[in-house]
């Protein structure tokens, strides 16, 4: 059974940093590229940033593009979302999941079928 915990959220100015965390069990992360989304209040869960198995390709939505970074340790089954400059339109639960590749993530196709909780991120202006 595959569970997704994401972690790190909070209450945050504009400006500010947080660096999520999301631990996954029941695979193998090392097989699978590995994504952040994010939901915020009356939108669709959006793709933001994608990592290849490897750790050698990454994506990243325009949006975010700059300001957030995307890691992962596969020995550890874990990936991270370091998250700076944070803006109040970052506002939003932010999941993990995974896909055979980056392309997936990005078009939110095959995906895992497990979610996570979520973590909030609340960015105050």
């Amino acid at each position: 059974q595959v569970q997704l915990v994401e972690s790190g959220g909070g209450l945050v100015q504009t400006g500010g940093s947080l660096r999520l965390s999301c631990a996954i069990s029941g695979i193998s992360i090392s097989s699978y590229a590995m994504g952040w989304f994010r939901q915020a209040p009356g939108k669709e869960r959006e793709a933001v940033a994608a990592i290849s198995w490897s750790g050698g390709s990454t994506h990243y939505a325009d949006s975010v593009k700059g300001r957030f970074t995307i890691s992962r340790n596969n020995a550890d089954n874990t990936i991270y979302l370091q998250m700076n400059t944070l803006k109040p339109e970052d506002t939003a639960v932010y999941y993990c999941n995974a896909a055979k590749t980056i392309a997936s993530i990005v078009s939110r196709e095959n995906l895992l079928d497990a979610w996570g909780q979520g973590t909030l991120v609340t960015v105050s202006s």
